[in-house]
């Protein structure tokens, strides 16, 4: 707790014609913005800091400046987190760590990531569709890029590629 306190007194006084409780929290701020950078954790950082929560969010919608600040303050922290994180990964899989190797691959190598297999069975009843279930079938291709740039579904007859409009196979 020494530390924490050297560290809120080192910073700068308050800017003057700022009054003490102004110049109070603008250091609170600063406090917590530093300790964000080193753990984004705002329940730690509040705790650290000597402040609630809900002054920390409160102070985040009201400064407009103090959130910008916060926000860069929290993916700082996270990329240090996640270099940390992968740091000791690394040294997991240096010590021969199967757990960590197996991590590793399966996040990182193609070859070893994670498959999901779908079986599925198609049945062809050869009944016609209506027009709003054509409409929708060509909708949901468009929204899949399925009928994107190599085929134009809306030239395309509804009975296949190569059959005329009013041409259907017969059920």
């Amino acid at each position: 707790m020494e530390h924490l306190n050297s560290e809120i007194q080192a910073l700068p006084e308050p800017e003057e014609g700022k009054g003490a409780v102004e110049g109070r929290q603008d250091r609170q701020k600063e406090a917590l913005v530093e300790q964000l950078k080193k753990l984004p954790i705002v329940q730690a950082a509040c705790e650290r800091v000597g402040i609630a929560r809900a002054t920390f969010y409160r102070w985040k919608k009201d400064d407009r400046n103090f959130a910008e600040a916060v926000e860069q303050a929290v993916n700082d922290g996270t990329a240090l987190m996640n270099d940390l994180a992968e740091s000791q990964l690394l040294s997991c899989i240096k010590d021969r760590e199967f757990s960590a190797i197996a991590f590793w691959l399966k996040s990182r190598h193609p070859a070893y990531a994670t498959k999901l297999e779908v079986k599925a069975k198609l049945e062809n009843n050869d009944e016609a569709l209506t027009p709003e279930q054509e409409q929708l079938v060509r909708k949901a291709l468009e929204l899949a890029a399925l009928g994107g740039s190599d085929a134009d579904t809306s030239k395309q007859s509804p009975a296949g590629p190569d059959k005329p409009d009013g041409e259907r196979p017969q059920a």
